[in-house]
């Protein structure tokens, strides 16, 4: 079984990258497995000064996921042409350790318009060192609709279709 630890970078109850998760999570293929991480809105902002023993419960608790998983998948909104501020600070808690070192990550996009983002954040995981999957990517545009819709969306077959084959390539790449 492949595990794959799913992080959105938005904290909106309707956010429409949590529900592209969420979708991709009960569209995995039979032999992966995806967790969603619940805990970006408690995680406290970073200081290095709060590092090893000192280290928060809830930034633990992500460097665990973050090292006990196969690979990182990231769905994550724009905001003022970058990344948000919880997503980077999420990322920050990783940096001095080795849980994001060649650890296989893939970015997913709710939306067509988040070009800043997306460069933004690929050049920051891949300073890190994560392992980042580029050869494919998948974009399912949610952006600016309600959740009905967005669950409609999300439930066509070509768009499970599509995030099935998705996943199934990433654990490809995983695998090697």
């Amino acid at each position: 079984m492949i595990e794959i630890l799913a992080i959105s970078g938005s904290l909106r109850a309707a956010s429409t990258n949590s529900a592209l998760l969420a979708a991709l999570a009960q569209n995995a293929p039979p032999v992966c497995r995806i967790t969603v991480y619940d805990g970006l809105g408690r995680l406290p902002i970073f200081n290095p000064d709060d590092e090893g023993e000192r280290t928060p419960p809830e930034a633990s608790r992500l460097i665990d996921a973050v090292t006990g998983t196969d690979g990182v998948i990231v769905s994550c909104p724009e905001y003022a042409h970058g990344v948000p501020g919880g997503l980077k600070n999420a990322l920050d808690w990783l940096v001095s350790r080795d849980a994001a070192v060649g650890k296989p990550a893939m970015l997913v996009h709710a939306s067509p318009r988040s070009l800043f983002a997306r460069e933004a954040l690929a050049e920051v995981m891949r300073t890190m060192s994560f392992a980042l999957y580029e050869e494919a990517a998948l974009e399912i545009a949610l952006v600016g609709k309600k959740p009905p819709e967005v669950a409609e969306i999300l439930a066509e077959p070509a768009n499970r279709l599509e995030m099935r084959e998705a996943v199934s390539a990433f654990a490809g790449f995983i695998r090697g």
